[in-house]
């Protein structure tokens, strides 16, 4: 069952302006070591920074918000397909685990101006129903 869904939406030149202006202290507070490597690893790191930070908006909105969440705990990563996936880690992983929730499906786009990414999560059980 769907435990919950959420999508974001960032202006890719807004993060690139945040990194210009915090530099490590922003990235460092915001991504993995890993994370980090990899953006930098491509032509526009920008862009793959983008979509990260959204991703990260989006599962805290899938959970709704039920508690705090380090940025931090949740990464993510890339399969050999290419194919992006969060690994959760710290309270987050504890809280996705106490409620049962088993799976992420992860979506990452970007556009010109704005990179999107959208999660929906899946539990054993279902959460409600109108």
């Amino acid at each position: 069952m769907i435990y919950g869904v959420g999508i974001d939406l960032v202006r890719i030149e807004r993060v690139r302006e945040v990194v210009e202006k915090w530099g490590k202290r922003f990235l460092e507070r915001v991504f993995t070591g890993d994370e980090i490597s990899y953006c930098f690893s491509k032509k526009d790191p920008y862009l793959s920074l983008a979509v990260r930070f959204a991703a990260k908006e989006a599962l805290i909105k899938a959970i709704g918000s039920e508690i705090p969440v380090s940025l931090k705990d949740m990464e993510v990563v890339n399969f050999g397909s290419g194919k992006p996936f969060i690994k959760a880690g710290g309270g987050l992983r504890r809280f996705l685990d106490e409620k049962g929730i088993h799976g992420a499906h992860l979506s990452l786009s970007h556009e010109k101006d704005y990179g999107v990414a959208c999660v929906v999560l899946e539990a054993a059980t279902p959460m409600g129903r109108l």
